[in-house]
């Protein structure tokens, strides 16, 4: 046997994400370089890795215990090259994060300067709906979190960042003639929600339940990104969250439509599990954030007083 670390990252990599190609945008090879990779990694066992019916790659059960084993030796090199940094006096190791989808418009500027500054932190942030946050969260598979909604059942700490702001939005396609919509004209607009599990989506449907609106067609869909397309090309409307939104409203694809007690106000919190014994980074991170937060506010999100 004489196959490489780099060949093990290459084949772990591909049993996670069940794709060559993907493995290759991730890892930053092309895809010839990684099937050259793979297959010198197969040629030194006996018995199949993988199978590949039609496009798609299968890991034989051979496979996933091998994956296994490759995980732990890439994680132990991850120490080693962690402990080597810490002896040379620098901050190093993971920071997990997970965040609900619209927080990707924001977590990233409250990380830049710290993962900059501290070039040994290697940084892992999930971006998903705020059920598997919570999930996450609470299985202790992360160090932090970014929600809008803390969770009731789980005791935790938080560090408040920015106000989330939440509007109906519809395509420059709309006209009214009126200051305000009435919530008799609401009731005859076509709405487009986030999936089930998501913030944005329980945030929405408080507000109809609460005004007693009674809303006449529904479009589901699983990302801001793909709501906000739909919006602009006229398949609806939607409340949804204000930092999502500022380059389309700078260029008139997208419009606030002022309602009655709207807009929605609550806050981005950093989170995490009160009983979580915190890591040397993830107290650092605390520090930055504790530090720093309001300067990366007025520095990023100066914009948001317009609204």
């Amino acid at each position: 046997m004489n196959y490489t670390l780099h060949q093990l990252e290459i084949f772990y990599k591909i049993v996670q994400l069940k794709s060559v190609t993907k493995a290759s945008e991730e890892l930053f090879l092309t895809q010839p370089a990684v099937s050259i990779q793979l297959k010198k990694f197969q040629d030194q066992f006996h018995i199949p890795l993988f199978e590949v019916v039609g496009r798609k790659i299968y890991i034989t059960e051979f496979g996933e215990e091998i994956a296994l084993a490759a995980k732990k030796i890439l994680d132990e090199v991850s120490a080693i090259n962690y402990k080597a940094l810490s002896f040379q006096g620098e901050l190093a190791g993971k920071l997990k994060i997970a965040i609900v989808s619209t927080a990707k418009y924001a977590m990233p500027y409250f990380l830049s300067e710290f993962t900059q500054k501290h070039s040994g932190v290697d940084l892992i942030m999930d971006v998903t709906n705020k059920a598997e946050v919570v999930r996450a969260l609470e299985n202790n598979e992360i160090d932090f979190a970014m929600v809008s909604v803390i969770p009731k059942k789980l005791k935790i700490e938080r560090v408040q960042l920015m106000a989330n702001k939440l509007y109906l939005v519809g395509g420059k396609q709309f006209s009214m003639n009126t200051k305000t919509l009435s919530h008799k004209k609401f009731e005859q607009l076509p709405l487009i929600y986030r999936e089930q599990g998501s913030a944005t989506r329980n945030a929405m449907e408080r507000y109809i339940s609460s005004h007693k609106i009674s809303t006449y067609k529904k479009i589901e869909l699983t990302s801001n990104e793909a709501l906000k397309q739909a919006v602009i090309a006229g398949l609806g409307f939607s409340i949804m969250p204000l930092i999502g939104i500022k380059n389309e409203l700078n260029t008139g694809d997208l419009q606030i439509i002022p309602v009655t007690d709207l807009p929605i106000v609550t806050n981005w919190n950093l989170i995490w599990l009160s009983s979580k014994n915190l890591s040397t980074v993830a107290k650092a991170f605390i520090e930055h954030i504790n530090e720093n937060k309001d300067n990366i506010m007025q520095q990023h999100f100066k914009w948001y007083d317009q609204y």
